[in-house]
């Protein structure tokens, strides 16, 4: 008896110690990544040199400026936007038990385009300076990215709203999302139509996702916003294993199925609304990156919520370094690279799934 409890419990330990050093060498490998795109990019600098910079001890003012000033807010941009789609996506995922829920399908990312054309179109903030590429400017970018944010809240409770009338089902969620996100693209597609040269441009190059956008100021909001609510996640990861288990067996646990589902719900869309308003349509990272974990160490939310971040930050960071390189010294938006990867990427996963 003493004997088959020992067995159990070193069967555990191994459970856990595994997907714990998964966690572990993420970091590890993310910390890295993080050295390595800080060095990298139109002006080369050696990591010598990033580690004195980051340290404060840099004699280079030269340096310093680049590091300071123009890199680690992009780096750690994209760390925190990874991390909180991912982590986000992973949330819908398992609170709807689809496996296709994340804020593209539940149409909150065209809720913030539609926020941001609107914004364009009728507050006019975008200009077109030149004829460059790279040229158009949104000068008042606070009133374009609040604007985005509220349509994208506003469809975050439209779809609590619906699933509230109906139960809380997660295909009503689901339903409710496909059809928000046909209808805010028709009514993006709506103001192009209607849109000059200029506001057109700067509809279109809002769209583009790319974390350059965020300064020290953004960076600390989407920080904040993305802490707390990947903390108040973590809190509830023991919550939404039982939810993956059914509702039937959630409730007899003691779980309160409809208030976990929508609060998730309404946490990840404000993560989400949270970073696609400030650096634009970033695709296919909350999607692909919780199935990429599972496939890995499973889908026990206590280690498949850090594991998700951890691998959402690489993801786009990996991204990001990858496209500031491809076509250098031109810029390549990040929201490219991250489509061109997830779709096939994505399809792989399904047809793994399938064998």
């Amino acid at each position: 008896m003493h004997f088959a409890k020992g067995t159990r419990n070193q069967t555990y330990s191994r459970y856990i110690g595994r997907k714990t050093v998964f966690v572990f060498i993420g970091l590890l490998f993310l910390g890295l990544v993080i050295l390595y795109s800080i060095s990298t990019g139109a002006a080369r600098i050696p990591l010598s040199d990033v580690i004195r910079a980051l340290a404060g001890v840099g004699e280079s003012n030269r340096f310093n400026l680049i590091v300071w000033q123009i890199r680690l807010p992009q780096v750690l941009a994209a760390v925190v936007a990874g991390a909180g789609l991912a982590v986000g996506g992973a949330v819908m995922q398992s609170v709807l038990r689809n496996p296709l829920g994340s804020p593209f399908t539940l149409g909150i990312s065209h809720a913030a385009a539609f926020g941001a054309a609107f914004s364009v179109m009728i507050l006019g903030p975008g200009t077109m300076t030149s004829a460059q590429v790279g040229a158009v400017r949104i000068f008042n970018l606070y009133v374009t990215t609040g604007t985005a944010f509220l349509f994208s809240m506003m469809a975050s409770f439209f779809i609590v709203i619906v699933s509230r009338m109906r139960g809380a089902k997660p295909e009503t969620m689901i339903l409710a999302g496909v059809a928000l996100g046909a209808l805010f693209t028709a009514g993006t597609m709506f103001l192009q139509f209607f849109a000059d040269d200029m506001q057109l441009a700067a509809m279109v190059f809002w769209t583009f996702g790319d974390v350059a956008r965020a300064g020290w100021n953004e960076l600390a909001v989407l920080t904040g916003v993305t802490t707390v609510a990947t903390l108040y996640f973590f809190f509830n990861a023991w919550n939404y294993n039982a939810l993956d288990a059914g509702n039937e067996t959630a409730r007899g646990l003691g779980v309160r199925v409809e208030r976990v589902r929508l609060s998730g719900m309404l946490a990840a869309s404000l993560v989400t609304a949270a970073i696609v308003s400030f650096l634009g349509i970033i695709g296919f990272v909350g999607l692909v990156c919780p199935h990429m974990v599972r496939r890995l160490i499973g889908a026990d939310n206590r280690f498949l919520l850090p594991a998700s971040a951890v691998l959402g930050a690489v993801l786009l960071l990996v991204s990001d370094t990858t496209a500031r390189l491809i076509l250098a010294p031109h810029l390549l938006p990040v929201s490219i690279l991250t489509a061109f990867m997830g779709a096939p990427v994505f399809m792989l996963l399904i047809v793994k799934g399938r064998n």
